[in-house]
């Protein structure tokens, strides 16, 4: 445990400051305005905290008010107004042990910058391998004689092309494409690549880009994460595969911030539990088969 405790300015210093600045609440004064009316004041952490709720209920705008209080790692820009800084310098918090420097908020917005990045490599190794297919076919047809030692590049060239056929002339020219992996695989192993030993690591919405099946092995690599390694969450999500982590706080931003009993009374997973139930006997006729 690093983080033990949050404190938001709350409803009444809010009121305090608005009216101080003559103006009603709205996007200009940004974040002031959002986590009242979810009445969210304060978070008393436990190793893994996580905030649930529906959109615009202010899991980002928590998580980012801790991320920038705290002065984690961010990658991505993220939404804020010129009242900010002045939101944040009102907020308070309390620690167990100093916050370790390499603590980080990773964001759906860091994992979708990466995906963006490998279509970029990738879009580039493509239009190299077509210059290089053309270039190929060129070095094989050209009659060429070695008139200087300035020449030897290109014999070079043209023997690597003469003695290799032409899909390992490619692979060996163009440097290799990322698309091994899916979408899915390569989100989470940015989670795993970035999630360090004995760090408070802040986690909005990771579930996105991952299937159930990749949801499941991100919750066990969390859990493993607390557990073995020393790291203490603060996760923002709509997964009932993340909501189930065990002893996680889970705090209901749809029922004015009340810490939960079980995370089967959440909305969400029930919503999948109705589902199932409903299709049971489908489900049920198949393994009969």
């Amino acid at each position: 445990m690093y983080l033990s405790a949050f404190y938001f300015p709350g409803e009444e210093e809010e009121s305090g400051f608005l009216f101080s600045l003559k103006t009603t609440y709205d996007q200009t004064v940004y974040p002031y305005g959002v986590l009242p009316k979810v009445g969210l004041d304060e978070i008393i952490f436990r190793p893994i905290t996580i905030l649930y709720g529906g959109n615009g209920s202010g899991k980002s705008t928590a998580l980012n008010i801790i991320a920038e209080k705290l002065r984690l790692i961010r990658n991505s820009a993220y939404n804020r107004s010129r009242f900010f800084e002045n939101y944040v310098d009102r907020c308070r918090v309390t620690l167990e042990e100093t916050v370790p420097r390499e603590s980080r908020i990773i964001t759906s917005d860091d994992v979708f910058d990466m995906m963006l990045d490998i279509r970029s490599i990738n879009e580039g190794v493509d239009r190299k391998r077509e210059k290089l297919a053309e270039e190929y076919y060129d070095l094989k047809k050209e009659k060429f004689r070695l008139a200087s030692l300035d020449d030897l590049d290109k014999l070079h060239r043209i023997n690597q092309a003469r003695s290799k056929t032409y899909s390992r002339f490619i692979e060996n020219e163009s440097g290799k494409s990322l698309r091994e992996r899916s979408n899915g695989e390569s989100a989470l192993m940015y989670f795993q690549s970035r999630i360090e030993m004995d760090t408070l690591c802040l986690l909005d919405e990771p579930e996105n880009s991952l299937s159930p099946e990749n949801q499941l092995v991100l919750a066990d690599f969390l859990t493993e994460s607390v557990r073995y390694c020393g790291n203490q969450l603060v996760i923002s999500t709509h997964s009932p595969f993340l909501l189930a982590l065990p002893g996680a706080k889970i705090i209901d931003l749809d029922d004015h911030a009340r810490v939960v009993d079980s995370w089967t009374e959440l909305k969400n997973p029930r919503v999948y539990f109705d589902f199932f139930k409903k299709h049971a006997r489908e489900f049920e006729s198949e393994a009969e088969l």
